[in-house]
């Protein structure tokens, strides 16, 4: 079986709902999130119903929007906290990764949110479809992260270790 790796390519926390993202060579990841980010902080628009720690974006993703939509979701617009490349990010649900000194675990697709279409357009729907959006993790172990570090799975997702086996057996567990 493969193992999944990618990089960090761009970190970023916003103080507060609706505040611009600020990016950061580096943050602290713990308990409940990043440091210094609104939903660690209970100040995110959706912190009081949404239990998303952390969210992560595929840097490709980003690329196609702007290739194949004329989005720029460039510098925080995307509104995620880590981008990074290198990884399909829906391998990571229900995985255990360690990015930086820090380990997390994905839990859910995050679709895009409707403060995205207000900043961008609506066509932003269109751009992120079919799970594109990114996810979201909570932090299992805290850590400092920062651009250029790896993530790496420590422990795969079942369904996807069953998944290789299957391919490899010539079968199919869908």
């Amino acid at each position: 079986m493969k193992t999944e790796t990618g990089r960090v390519e761009e970190l970023y926390t916003a103080p507060s709902k609706g505040s611009p993202m600020v990016a950061h060579d580096t943050v602290e990841l713990c308990d409940g999130g990043l440091v210094g980010d609104r939903y660690r902080d209970g100040t995110g628009y959706y912190s009081a119903t949404d239990g998303c720690a952390v969210t992560l974006v595929d840097a490709a993703v980003l690329d196609d929007a702007r290739a194949e939509f004329g989005l720029d979701l460039s510098d925080g617009v995307h509104r995620r906290n880590i981008v990074v490349r290198g990884v399909d990010l829906e391998t990571l649900l229900d995985a255990t990764f360690d990015l930086g000194d820090a380990t997390l675990r994905g839990t859910k697709l995050r679709p895009p949110c409707a403060h995205l279409a207000d900043l961008v357009g609506d066509d932003v729907g269109d751009a992120l479809r079919e799970k594109r959006g990114g996810i979201c993790a909570e932090v299992v172990a805290s850590g400092r992260v920062g651009v250029g570090d790896e993530l790496r799975v420590v422990e795969a997702n079942p369904r996807e270790m069953g998944r290789h086996i299957a391919e490899r057996l010539g079968g199919d567990i869908e």
